[in-house]
């Protein structure tokens, strides 16, 4: 797959957890440049999906798997608006902490994704 996208993921999920975490830390709720961060993750996220489902439409093959890689590809897509939309059900700390988790999930789907893939970039 494209492994600046995976890693530029990776960075910007990381730096979203980071951000919320500190929201949290100072007793704030998920706000609406927090929703603008989720939104750019989210479209990189999509932009991974879509490559990973060329990549596949064009008879690329997972190291492990078709099946448990598109289940990757689209749990990563789910990850950070899951989280985003569980934060406004709960407008205190926990839905800064709740979208840093969702963004710290994301991270490790991506290094798992890598994995998924063969983890040479092909």
């Amino acid at each position: 797959m494209l492994d600046a996208l995976t890693v530029a993921i990776g960075v910007a999920a990381l730096a979203l957890a980071a951000w919320c975490g500190f929201a949290a830390w100072r007793d704030q709720p998920t706000k609406d440049w927090h929703f603008a961060g989720m939104a750019l993750v989210t479209l990189l996220v999509l932009a991974q999906l879509v490559v990973g489902l060329v990549k596949l439409a064009q008879g690329a093959e997972p190291h492990d798997g078709s099946v448990l890689f598109v289940a990757y590809l689209v749990g990563s897509f789910a990850a950070v608006p899951a989280a985003g939309f569980l934060s406004l059900t709960e407008r205190s700390k926990w839905g800064s902490v709740t979208v840093a988790a969702g963004a710290v999930v994301l991270a490790v789907l991506e290094v798992r994704l890598y994995d998924i893939w063969g983890g040479t970039g092909a």
